[in-house]
């Protein structure tokens, strides 16, 4: 019998094994059986061109709504068409670790200048003592440019060294949130009236973000079991930042666009909005883990045995991409991030723990089990070899085939059967590379207008950054998992010029 331990270990290691699997037996039948795996090259094919097709719809449906809902003044809605939005408080968490000033100043900035009662407004900046003099710093601003802004504004600083966690957001983030629920407590205010928002500290929203939230909230049917999760756009320092960097932001926003029209596969990424009922009880958002927003989600879920959701919200909210002052660090700066967020590969294992005899999860359906699971895995499992199947492992058959294989029907036709599927799979590409070019803020002045055709042209990197920025940092995760050399969190370095 495996012990715990083992068990989980082992469950640690299947994701990884089914990606190496995939790659090593794509080169050895490409030589062994090139015919078995031309078959499989045009089947896998077809089923990537299928996922284009879904993913062009979803994106020009969720793009449509993305239009019209940033047209609609969603304070006057609030204020007309509901009658219990006042009595909600928003708890807008904003964690801080070795950001500067100007980072920070801009986001308190957009909380400031959100349509919303300021009085129902508390700003949370959770700092870490490991960098005390800045966040007492930083704490010690705002208190004093925004302090008449919002009903509060309340500094916490998660200790170091605290057992059992890790240093991250996730641990600070924890602390932060056990700290504000007797804060609540001493108010007196219902949990399922207050609604958390958890902000990256770049994080500028949408000035319609509150207001826009509060309308969700009081209008679902059952608020406190949903998450509410806007668009993420990386457009900050856009029009500074590298192409590799431009292109692997876009490709987030439109992947983000095509969750939350789908909805059914939607799961809380990046900034978000949530019950502060779920936050308790959930058990505040984990402390020994790096992906801790889409893990909240999961934790809901099972607390719930399965009843809950994530709730689209069609607004923005810009965030920096992790530009350094030096091009080849910001690429080693992507490569991390790509990797950190690669490693939300760590709730596979936890699922499949957790929805085990012994874990909570084991009231949820087993429809629910199966579908969470398989949405985990293949998603984690595309994102590490879809771009090196098409682009080279593809190709490896057609490369080595002996001549008898040379003269069969197959391979004749294989190349223009391959051509056609790709010719289908580049409308994603163009829609992205249209799309993009409205996504991008106010051209600054320093910039000429012809970098608007930089911009649609740089999409003709978009293979080499799948798999230098995209398929190798997965990889990269999965394997470190396989083995057992946990990554810890990664501070993503981001700079204005």
């Amino acid at each position: 019998m495996l012990s715990d331990y083992h068990r989980y270990r082992l469950y640690e290691i299947l994701p990884g094994l089914s990606i190496w699997l995939t790659l090593i037996l794509s080169v050895v039948l490409s030589f062994v059986r090139p015919l078995w795996m031309i078959y499989f090259i045009i089947l896998f094919d077809v089923y990537w061109v299928l996922k284009v097709i879904n993913f062009v719809f979803y994106l020009s449906l969720s793009w449509n709504r993305f239009r019209q809902a940033r047209k609609i003044d969603w304070e006057d809605k609030m204020r007309h068409e509901l009658v219990n939005w006042e009595n909600k408080h928003h708890v807008v968490f904003l964690t801080l670790y070795n950001e500067t000033w100007d980072v920070v100043k801009s986001a308190i900035q957009s909380v400031c200048e959100a349509t919303y009662e300021k009085d129902k407004l508390v700003i949370v900046i959770a700092g870490e003592e490991r960098k005390k003099e800045n966040y007492e710093n930083i704490l010690f601003n705002v208190q004093k440019e925004f302090g008449n802004c919002f009903g509060d504004v309340v500094g916490v600083m998660h200790p170091s060294n605290l057992e059992d966690e890790i240093p991250g957001k996730g641990s600070n983030l924890h602390y932060a949130e056990s700290q504000m629920k007797e804060y609540i407590d001493k108010k007196g205010w219902d949990y399922s009236n207050v609604i958390e928002t958890v902000f990256d500290i770049d994080t500028i929203c949408h000035p319609q973000y509150f207001s826009y939230l509060t309308y969700l909230y009081c209008t679902h049917p059952n608020p406190t079991k949903s998450s509410y999760q806007p668009v993420a756009l990386y457009n900050n320092n856009m029009w500074e930042s590298p192409a590799m960097l431009r292109i692997m932001a876009f490709g987030t926003t439109f992947w983000m666009l095509t969750s939350l029209a789908r909805q059914d596969a939607l799961v809380t990424f990046s900034s978000h909005s949530m019950s502060f009922r779920a936050v308790v009880d959930a058990g505040f958002h984990d402390k020994r883990i790096v992906s801790e927003d889409s893990r909240i989600f999961y934790q809901c879920l099972i607390a719930y045995d399965g009843n809950y959701e994530v709730t689209p919200m069609y607004v923005p909210v810009s965030m920096d991409t992790v530009r350094d002052d030096n091009w080849w660090t910001s690429l080693k700066n992507l490569y991390k991030q790509q990797r950190r967020w690669a490693w939300g590969t760590e709730h596979i294992p936890y699922l499949l723990w957790e929805f085990g005899k012994k874990g909570r999860g084991k009231n949820v359906p087993l429809w629910k089990k199966f579908k969470w699971v398989f949405v985990e895995w293949e998603g984690k499992w595309s994102w590490a070899i879809v771009a090196i199947l098409i682009t080279f492992l593809g190709r490896l058959p057609m490369w080595v085939a002996s001549e008898s294989v040379r003269q069969s029907a197959l391979f004749f036709n294989a190349p223009y059967m391959l051509q056609i599927l790709m010719g289908l799979a580049m409308s994603g590409l163009i829609l992205s590379a249209i799309l993009s070019i409205p996504l991008l803020p106010r051209r600054p002045e320093s910039h000429p207008k012809h970098k608007y055709i930089i911009m649609v042209l740089q999409w003709l990197l978009l293979p080499i950054s799948m798999i230098f920025m995209s398929a190798i940092p997965a990889i990269d995760a999965v394997t470190h998992m396989m083995f057992g050399k946990y990554l810890g969190f990664n501070v993503s370095q981001k700079k204005r010029k």
